[in-house]
C-alpha cells in the first residue's frame, strides 16, 4: 500500500512538473506574440476516421493505424522563418522526451 501511494505521489508530482513546463512555454509564446493557436488532443483511441470509396462514406471509430507515437496536441505559431520556428520547437517541453514536427502552413 505504501509503495502504491509513493508511486501515485511521484506520478502526481511528475504530471504537475510537465503541466507547469507546458504552461510556461505557452506563456512565453504569448509574450513573444507568436502564438496563433493550439490545443491538446484526446488520445487516438477517441478518434473517428472517415474514408470515401465509390462515393460512399465509411466511418470507423478509433485510430486509422496503430502507431508508436501519437499527436498529443499542437501549437500554431506565426514566425518569420523556419529558423525561428525551429528555435521555438526546441524550447517545447515535448522535445525533451519526444519529437516535435515543424511544418509550414500550405496557404491556399
Amino acid at each position: 500500500m505504501l509503495r502504491l501511494r509513493l508511486a501515485m505521489t511521484a506520478r502526481k508530482a511528475q504530471i504537475e512538473q510537465v503541466t507547469g513546463a507546458y504552461l510556461a512555454y505557452t506563456e512565453a509564446l504569448k509574450k513573444a506574440d507568436v502564438l496563433a493557436g493550439g490545443d491538446r488532443l484526446q488520445p487516438s483511441s477517441a478518434a473517428t476516421t472517415v474514408r470515401v470509396a465509390d462515393g460512399k462514406s465509411k466511418v470507423l471509430d478509433g485510430p486509422y493505424a496503430e502507431a508508436k507515437e501519437q499527436l498529443g496536441g499542437y501549437y500554431l505559431i506565426d514566425v518569420p522563418d523556419l529558423d525561428v520556428a525551429l528555435s521555438w520547437a526546441a524550447r517545447c517541453p515535448g522535445a525533451s522526451h519526444g519529437t516535435i514536427e515543424v511544418r509550414p502552413l500550405w496557404v491556399m
